[in-house]
C-alpha cells in the first residue's frame, strides 16, 4: 500500500518541464490524497504552463512512477504556478529559456488586437499602436497573424523580406518595430488556401523560429472573429492582454463582444476597447459627422467590464513618397497623437 510520504518523495524528484526545477524546489505538489480501499492516489500539481504537450508527458511519467510504487490507479489535476513563484525563477533561467518567447519565463508582454468582424480597422490599430510604443522607447514586435487577410507589410510600407540565418528567421524592422507576416512568404499576393494544421504550423514558426531578440511587447494582429486561427493563438501564448477594436455602430459592437468573451474564456486579460472610425471631422468647419453612429465603443467596454482606451476618428495619414507607409500616422499628426496617448496608457496598465 502506497502512502502520502512516498508519493511526495516520488513527485518531488520530477521536474517542471518549463522551469527545469524539481517539483520539490518549486513547491509544485499542491495536494495529495489516497483512497486506501481502492488504493487510488489523487494529486494536484502546479507547473509553469498548463494545457501543453509537456504537461501530457509529465502526466504520463507521474502515472508510470506512482503505479510502479504500488498505486492501482492515479488521478491528476494541474494548475499554473502563481506569478510570484515564476518571478523567483526568472533570474536563474538560461539565455535560451528567456529568448523563447513562449516560455513562462519570458518577460515579453503579449498584446492581441482582436475584432468581432472584418473592416473595423483592426490592422491599422495594430500597426499604429506598435509604432507608437516604439516611438516611446519600447522594444516592439508585430506578428501579422491574420493569415488569410495579411496586410501589415503593405500598411507599413515594408519592401524588404526576412532573412534566413541557419534555422532562424530574422524579422524585418520598420519604424523601430520588428515585423513578421504570412505576406512575406506568399508570392504575388496569392490567396492562402491552407487547412488548419498547416496554418497552426506557420503560426508556431512565427513564435519559435523567428529571432525576436529582446522585446518588451509583441503585438498580435489576430484574424477577425473567433475561428480556429484565433483560438490556436490563444492556446499557444502563455498569457496575453487583449484589445478589442470596434466601430461606433451598435451591430459592430455586438459582434465584437464575442471576441472579448473568447479572451476571457481562454484565461486572457482584457486590456480595453478601442473605438475606431468614431467620427469624421471637416477640415474647414471642424464639425464632427458621426458617420457610423455613436456609442458602440462605450457600450462594448461596459458590457465587457473594461476600459475604453480611446476613440479614433476617420482620417488619412500624410503620405510621403520617399518613405511611403500608407497606414502609419506621423507622431505629430492629430490621430498619431491619439495613438501615442493610448500607447502611454498601455504602458501604465502593463507595468
Amino acid at each position: 500500500m502506497i502512502n502520502e510520504q512516498t508519493v511526495r518523495e516520488i513527485l518531488g524528484q520530477l521536474k517542471d518541464p518549463f522551469l527545469h526545477k524539481t517539483l520539490a524546489e518549486t513547491s509544485g505538489i499542491s495536494e495529495v490524497s489516497i483512497k486506501e480501499e481502492k488504493n487510488h492516489v489523487s494529486v494536484k500539481l502546479a507547473i509553469a504552463k498548463i494545457n501543453t504537450a509537456e504537461q501530457m508527458a509529465l502526466q504520463m511519467k507521474v502515472v508510470e512512477q506512482l503505479k510502479a510504487a504500488g498505486a492501482d490507479s492515479v488521478g491528476i489535476r494541474f494548475e499554473e504556478l502563481p506569478k510570484e513563484v515564476l518571478e523567483q525563477f526568472r533570474g536563474t533561467a538560461t539565455e535560451s529559456e528567456v529568448q523563447d518567447i513562449l516560455s513562462p519565463l519570458s518577460k515579453v508582454e503579449f498584446i492581441s488586437i482582436a475584432s468581432g468582424k472584418g473592416g473595423v480597422g483592426k490592422s491599422t490599430v495594430s500597426v499604429n499602436l506598435a509604432v507608437a510604443l516604439a516611438r516611446l522607447g519600447k522594444k516592439v514586435g508585430l506578428i501579422d497573424a491574420d493569415i488569410y487577410g495579411f496586410s501589415v507589410p503593405d500598411m507599413m510600407g515594408v519592401t524588404e523580406l526576412p532573412v534566413i540565418r541557419g534555422d532562424r528567421i530574422i524579422p524585418v524592422e520598420r519604424f523601430g518595430v520588428k515585423v513578421i507576416s504570412m505576406g512575406f512568404f506568399v508570392e504575388d499576393n496569392a490567396p492562402v488556401v491552407w487547412r488548419g494544421p498547416m496554418l497552426g504550423k506557420a503560426l508556431d514558426q512565427f513564435f519559435r523560429d523567428v529571432e525576436w531578440g529582446d522585446l518588451d511587447y509583441l503585438f498580435l494582429d489576430l484574424p477577425p472573429g473567433t475561428g480556429d486561427v484565433a483560438l490556436d493563438i490563444h492556446q499557444m501564448i502563455p498569457m496575453s492582454k487583449e484589445i478589442v477594436v470596434t466601430t461606433p455602430h451598435p451591430t459592430a459592437a455586438f459582434v465584437a463582444a464575442r471576441a472579448g468573451a473568447m479572451a476571457l474564456q481562454t484565461d486572457h486579460t482584457l486590456l480595453g476597447v478601442i473605438e475606431n472610425m468614431s467620427w469624421f471631422e471637416a477640415k474647414t468647419t471642424g464639425e464632427r459627422e458621426f458617420v457610423f453612429g455613436q456609442g458602440g465603443g462605450v457600450k462594448l467596454a461596459q458590457e465587457l467590464r473594461t476600459d475604453l482606451l480611446g476613440q479614433i476618428p476617420l482620417g488619412q495619414p500624410d503620405w510621403n513618397e520617399e518613405d511611403f507607409a500608407p497606414s502609419v500616422y506621423a507622431e505629430d499628426h492629430p490621430i498619431g497623437q491619439i495613438y501615442t496617448d493610448i500607447a502611454k496608457n498601455i504602458i501604465k496598465k502593463t507595468n
